[in-house]
């Protein structure tokens, strides 16, 4: 990376967000940092969005439609020209100074990626809790999703390296993307402060339902398998043992949690 300042390009995939879209714009904005994109990814939007965009010169964003959330992002990935790139839905926002942090973090020639706490926030940005997430743990990323990807800020020789977001996962491709970076033996570091909120709606992806629930199960032990060198088979035994190990893991980060063994 060059210059005093690297350049951050920012990377927003886009449906029909259009009542908080101005809100994420803005927090890119309010960075004040001095050398920035703002790339938004838009799936063909039939709400206000495209408005909202017009009203802002500097973005660079395109409207037609995609193969869902983890193309556009890849689309926008490839269309970075920036040293760091980061990912932000259109319904989350950065909080101040994340920018600088990010930069000055990620001047150490030995770290690749780093991402930070993140607030919960309601539909009307009311905060409702804290995400407090853990150190980074190589093998965990195959079980637990703990890096909140709009916090997650990385160097752009990975993906020049060839690794994008997935676009056959519709739940779990952000923890297969982590675990890719992961296990192709980049370093991720924690920053122990918020960078982002994330917001709770009634349109989230992330919603708990039981098909939500059986597609996380099924992408989760499909990233397993990509990645660990111990295999379960693609059956019910093996979603099960999977499932298990799932749980001992998300005890595990409660016990450390609790016993404050340094994880968190």
């Amino acid at each position: 990376m060059g210059g005093k300042y690297p350049k951050i390009s920012i990377v927003s995939p886009s449906f029909n967000q259009g009542r908080f879209i101005g809100e994420t714009i803005k927090s890119v904005l309010e960075q004040n940092y001095p050398c920035f994109e703002h790339i938004i990814i838009d799936g063909g939007s039939t709400d206000n969005t495209l408005e909202v965009l017009k009203k802002y010169p500097h973005l660079i964003w395109i409207s037609e439609p995609d193969d869902g959330q983890s193309d556009a992002i890849n689309k926008g990935f490839r269309m970075a020209s920036g040293d760091i790139i980061g990912w932000l839905n259109t319904d989350d926002y950065y909080l101040p100074n994340t920018f600088f942090t990010v930069a000055n973090e990620l001047t150490d020639v030995n770290l690749d990626a780093v991402y930070a706490n993140s607030r919960y926030i309601d539909k009307y940005g009311n905060v409702t809790s804290e995400q407090i997430t853990q150190n980074s743990i190589k093998w965990m990323s195959l079980f637990i999703c703990f890096i909140p990807s709009e916090t997650f800020f990385f160097k752009r020789e990975i993906i020049k390296n060839g690794i994008f977001v997935d676009k056959n996962f519709n739940i779990s491709m952000d923890k297969e993307f982590f675990a890719h970076i992961y296990f192709s033996g980049y370093k991720i570091k924690k920053v122990n402060t918020f960078f982002a909120h994330f917001r709770w709606h009634e349109n989230n992806k992330s919603l708990d339902t039981k098909e939500v629930k059986s597609i996380r199960l099924k992408e989760g032990l499909e990233t397993f398998n990509r990645y660990s060198s111990f295999k379960f088979r693609n059956n019910r035994y093996g979603y099960s043992l999977y499932k298990l190990m799932t749980f001992y893991c998300q005890v595990f980060r409660s016990i450390s949690r609790e016993l404050h063994t340094g994880l968190f």
